[in-house]
């Protein structure tokens, strides 16, 4: 190869690239006001940041890929456990991971705050950041779930049970949340079909029930959770 074609391939090389990446860089700016929900970004979803960071939950939590990583990440908090989840871990921590190692200081907001920082978890959780995070992904079983299922022949449902924040609420043999009952034995109450229907709308089945409709799972996700905890007898 010449000196003279190792110039044109780099020149060539350079330009295509820089112009490619302009490209996508307008294209993302194009898109950001749809894509982020600028028309629901109101006074609450703004009080709600400015509660966030004067607590500095990001000391602890990722929220946006942005954060440390000793806390689970809350960029689909919502999604997992619900406003009243996310209000009660707010308002009582200590009594929300009472039976669990993770463990999370008591910040003392006011309900108004709880309730702004619910409306900004809202609005981030309905960001179109392309299926991000992984863990939260609607399409398939994690990557998460894929390796417990490879490396520890652990069953899916099993497995779609410990990453989707099921424990978060609720226990196994001791371990887990507090804030929703205990499913050692559910498998004796409910049968599989009862489960997929419970946990798609709690709501349906009673009407007082604390459990977020779990939308954000997938049908696969629903049908071997639920076949997991159909076994739990």
């Amino acid at each position: 190869m010449t000196k003279k074609v190792a110039f044109w391939i780099f020149l060539l090389g350079t330009v295509s690239s820089a112009i490619l990446f302009l490209a996508a860089t307008w294209d993302t700016h194009r898109q950001v006001a749809v894509l982020s929900n600028a028309d629901k970004l109101d006074d609450r979803v703004v009080a709600g940041k400015r509660a966030f960071e004067k607590y500095n939950c990001n000391d602890c939590h990722t929220i946006l890929g942005f954060g440390a990583y000793y806390a689970p990440d809350l960029t689909r908090v919502v999604q997992r456990i619900g406003e009243e989840g996310v209000r009660y871990r707010i308002k009582s921590p200590e009594k929300a991971f009472a039976n669990s190692w993770r463990k999370m200081q008591n910040v003392h907001a006011s309900d108004a705050e709880i309730a702004d920082m619910v409306s900004f978890f809202k609005w981030v959780g309905e960001v179109n950041n392309n299926d991000w995070p992984p863990q939260d992904s609607k399409k398939r079983l994690s990557r998460g779930e894929q390796a417990m299922v490879a490396s520890v022949g652990v069953s899916p449902g099993a497995a779609v049970f410990q990453t989707k924040g099921c424990m978060n609420c609720h226990s196994l043999h001791g371990t887990g949340g507090t804030f929703g009952p205990a499913l050692d034995t559910v498998g004796r109450k409910l049968s599989m079909e009862q489960i997929e229907h419970y946990v798609r709308d709690p709501k349906s089945v009673n009407p007082k029930a604390m459990m977020p409709p779990q939308k954000e799972l997938t049908n696969r996700e629903l049908q071997e959770a639920a076949k997991f905890l159909s076994s739990l007898k």
